[in-house]
């Protein structure tokens, strides 16, 4: 009986020890440009052009408007909205990572990409661990819940506007391949 505990007890501390390592492992920002290779393609979903045509795709480029100025300098933040950090870590994905997660085609002027939603994509955009949800999974996909939209859509930012989940999934909602036809947010009635 000792024996078969020490075993459980060695089983239990390799998982978690495999748990930790892989979700604290950093992934690389690849860039929207990157995803829209496989996802822009009407067979496939397209997306690409559901998100090109989105306001997420247009977060960076909102932040030079006068109004976000306006809506900045009444949160005290001073200086140009697309330079501070308050600003860019809900209009720009990745935009607090080292520079060494950030691979060539990761640019800042995308605003709120793909990777914001679904994280990090180097090592689960290939395709043949794309093709697996697990596998993506583990590769550091997140599959977006209530919780993911709201890490932006908050009290905390100056110009929010009470949050439906199920109005504002609908404006984002794209086909997934894997689940044939569409995918639903996870904690949104």
């Amino acid at each position: 009986m000792k024996r078969m505990i020490g075993l459980l007890t060695v089983a239990l501390i390799v998982v978690l020890a495999l748990s930790f390592s892989v979700m604290g492992a950093d992934h690389n920002y690849i860039g929207a440009s990157k995803c829209k290779i496989c996802h822009m393609s009407k067979k496939k979903g397209n997306q690409y052009g559901k998100w090109q045509s989105a306001k997420h795709s247009k977060a960076y480029e909102t932040l030079g408007t006068p109004a976000a100025k306006e809506a900045a300098a009444k949160a005290g933040v001073s200086g140009n909205p697309q330079e501070a950090a308050q600003c860019l870590k809900c209009h720009v994905t990745g935009y607090d990572a080292p520079a060494a997660r950030k691979e060539a085609k990761w640019d800042k002027t995308e605003g709120v990409t793909c990777e914001s939603c679904h994280g990090a994509g180097a090592d689960y955009a290939p395709m043949k661990v794309m093709k697996d949800q697990e596998a993506s999974v583990a590769a550091g996909m997140i599959i977006p819940t209530v919780e993911t939209c709201k890490g932006c859509h908050n009290e905390q930012s100056p110009t929010f506007k009470e949050f439906n989940c199920a109005e504002a999934y609908a404006k984002v909602a794209h086909d997934n391949p894997a689940t044939e036809g569409g995918g639903s947010l996870q904690g949104c009635n």
